[in-house]
């Protein structure tokens, strides 16, 4: 983003797709509207999570525009009982409100902070399916930060919706000691009269405390044409019906607005415009990929680092030769005991299998990876020692005589002629990945155990996100419309059913006449396709 040239205004509180069930905007057509629109740089900042953060920086990077990492956070406001000073007596008048604060990413420990503050929020305080964050974890993570806010989802706005004008002064007065001049005071305008009295007030405060103020606007679809779909979605997400009045909406101004409508809106205050490019210029980090950091095996007696033979600390190379050692001590021994009592494949001698386990430790060793297969039979060891099942194996880690050997997996693999470089393979290098199954109804016990083991701060959970495909979609948005469920049927079974190649909406609409028909004979049936 040059100096020479304002771009009037940037984006800083945009919602992708990974707003779940709530934001309505894929990475990839963020990235393609910004750019139509000239956009120099864009914020995303989905709710409570940075699922799409490191996608979100590679789309946009490669757009040529800057990406800004945030996060729209809830948080808890707690009372400020026992403390003196009629400012924190003020805050607690807001005691047990919960509001959202904006929070963006300035440097590397901003974004560390952030990672910190999202991991809290479901870890530490998701009662109820509700993640947040305490007021406190806010203000003791808030280095490296920009905080706006929240608009109307924000605490300070709905104090002064309800005429507590004292305690909401009394929170910008608590963010700003924290933040100093990285703390904005946010206005949105979707709408409503409500609104503009609030924001009048707003306005109001920030000059009488010399607090920046900053425009935004949600977007969480890509254009107004699309704010029928994501009505549509937020009854699916909250089990509504399009039809009741007493539900959560938006408005078609929720969309992705262009510069020019942006700078239109806010015409009257040019600063708070200017304003989000002044937060686009101080930012100035992006996560981008790097290399997997490998675990280090222990087995109890010191850090992960690694332990020599008599107990002392090592690391670095040393420690891959302990690693090495390790895992070649505990194959050799495991492959004994699997060839004790004589049952070779069909025309394979005993020499043939310490041949082929020579050949993938060298493999494994001159890769790094003997940390990784040592961590993996520990904590199935354990698991098959305390009664819990756990499957034999599948997918291409079964084609290891190694991972046989150290009872990962339970399938010999010269008797089924499995390959090893279906797993490893030093000319196509790719980190290895054991399918492993274990007893549902006692999986937490060996996640606990590997956290117990190897360090809270060293276990990590992975997510995947499913896509509602052309089917599903017709069965939600049918159930919301409160279309009957037999003609809703009726209509999926036309869609034809390809798991292995799934076919969108609109090609089953162009490639199935009937849907046609359906669509132009019924009003509610073209809502329907429509929107889904």
């Amino acid at each position: 983003m040059t100096a020479s040239k304002s771009p009037g205004f940037i984006h800083l509180r945009v919602h992708s797709a990974y707003s779940l069930l709530e934001g309505a905007l894929p990475v990839k057509a963020l990235g393609k509207l910004a750019k139509a629109d000239k956009q120099p740089a864009v914020a995303l900042t989905d709710r409570n999570n940075l699922f799409g953060a490191l996608e979100f920086s590679e789309v946009l990077g490669d757009e040529g525009i800057q990406p800004i990492i945030g996060c729209t956070l809830a948080v808890s406001f707690p009372s400020a009982e026992g403390r003196n000073g009629a400012s924190q007596r003020s805050i607690s008048q807001g005691a047990g409100l919960k509001g959202s604060l904006v929070l963006l990413a300035k440097d590397a420990v901003g974004y560390a902070n952030l990672v910190r503050l999202t991991s809290k929020a479901f870890l530490d305080h998701a009662e109820d399916g509700d993640p947040h964050v305490a007021l406190a974890d806010v203000l003791s993570h808030n280095t490296g930060l920009i905080c706006l806010t929240g608009s109307s989802e924000g605490v300070v706005d709905r104090l002064l919706k309800e005429g507590r004008g004292e305690a909401a002064a009394a929170i910008l007065d608590t963010l700003a000691t924290a933040f100093g001049d990285r703390l904005y005071i946010e206005l949105q305008r979707h709408g409503g009269a409500e609104n503009r009295t609030v924001e009048a007030v707003l306005v109001d405060l920030a000059y009488a405390k010399n607090l920046p103020l900053v425009a935004t606007n949600q977007a969480f679809f890509p254009r107004r044409d699309d704010f029928d779909a994501h009505d549509s979605l937020l009854c699916i997400a909250e089990g509504r019906y399009i039809a009741e009045d007493n539900r959560r909406r938006v408005t078609p101004d929720h969309s992705f607005k262009t510069r020019a409508e942006m700078c239109a809106l806010f015409a009257d205050l040019p600063e708070a415009l200017e304003n989000t490019i002044e937060i686009a210029r101080r930012c100035a980090f992006r996560p981008t990929s790097r290399a997997p950091i490998l675990p280090r095996f222990t087995d109890g007696r010191a850090a992960i680092a690694g332990v020599g033979q008599a107990g002392e600390m090592v690391s670095g190379a040393c420690a891959d030769e302990v690693e090495a050692w390790k895992l070649k001590e505990q194959a050799e021994a495991g492959l004994e005991l699997r060839l004790r009592d004589g049952r070779l494949a069909a025309g394979k001698t005993v020499e043939d299998y310490r041949a082929r386990l020579e050949f993938e430790l060298d493999v494994i060793i001159g890769m790094k990876f003997p940390g990784y297969f040592l961590i993996v039979a520990d904590f199935i060891g354990w698991a098959k020692r305390q009664g819990i099942p756990v499957g034999p194996g599948r997918g291409s880690g079964a084609g290891s005589v190694v991972a046989w050997a150290l009872s990962i997996t339970d399938l010999d693999p010269l008797r089924f002629g499995l390959l090893f470089e279906r797993f490893l393979n030093p000319e196509r290098v790719s980190m290895p990945d054991f399918d492993i199954d274990f007893c549902q109804d006692r999986r937490d016990e060996v996640i606990q155990y590997v956290v117990d083991k190897y360090g809270k701060d060293r276990v990590a959970q992975i997510i995947t996100f499913g896509k509602l495909q052309a089917r599903a979609v017709l069965r939600d948005v049918g159930r919301v419309l409160q279309i009957p469920y037999g003609q809703v049927d009726r209509l999926c079974k036309l869609v034809p059913n390809n798991p292995a190649n799934p076919v969108t909406l609109a090609e089953a609409i162009a490639g199935e006449p009937k849907l046609q028909e359906a669509r132009d004979a019924e009003p509610v049936v073209a809502q329907l396709l429509e929107i889904g």
